[in-house]
C-alpha cells in the first residue's frame, strides 16, 4: 500500500509542477509570477503541499545567451503521506520525492 501512495503522490508532483511551469511560460514570468504561481501549485497539492517539507521552485533560464529568458524550470521536492509508520521501516524509495519540469517559452516573431 505505501508503494502506491508513494507512486501516486510523485505523479501528482510532476504533473503540478509541469502545470506550474506551462502556465509561467505561456504568460508574463516577473519573479513576482513565479512566486505566485509556485505558491498556487503548493497549494494544489492539499495537505502534502501545506507541509513545510514541500518546495516547488520555478525560474526563467537563458539557455542561448541572447539576454530574454527561453525555458521555464520547475523543481519540487517533497515528503509524501505515510500509510506505514516510521518505525516499521523505510518507505522503498519515497522518503522523499522529486519532479521537475523544463517549458520552452514560445514567443511570435
Amino acid at each position: 500500500m505505501q508503494v502506491m501512495v508513494g507512486l501516486y503522490a510523485t505523479s501528482t508532483l510532476r504533473a503540478t509542477v509541469y502545470d506550474a511551469a506551462s502556465r509561467a511560460a505561456s504568460g508574463p514570468a516577473t519573479p513576482a509570477d513565479l512566486e505566485r504561481l509556485a505558491a498556487e501549485a503548493e497549494d494544489a497539492l492539499g495537505a502534502m503541499g501545506r507541509r513545510p517539507s514541500t518546495v516547488i521552485e520555478l525560474e526563467v533560464v537563458d539557455e542561448d545567451g541572447d539576454g530574454a529568458g527561453d525555458v521555464v524550470v520547475g523543481r519540487a521536492r517533497a515528503v509524501p503521506p505515510r500509510v506505514v509508520p516510521p518505525s516499521i521501516g523505510g518507505m522503498i524509495g519515497f522518503e522523499e520525492i522529486t519532479a521537475g519540469a523544463r517549458v520552452r517559452i514560445e514567443r511570435l516573431r
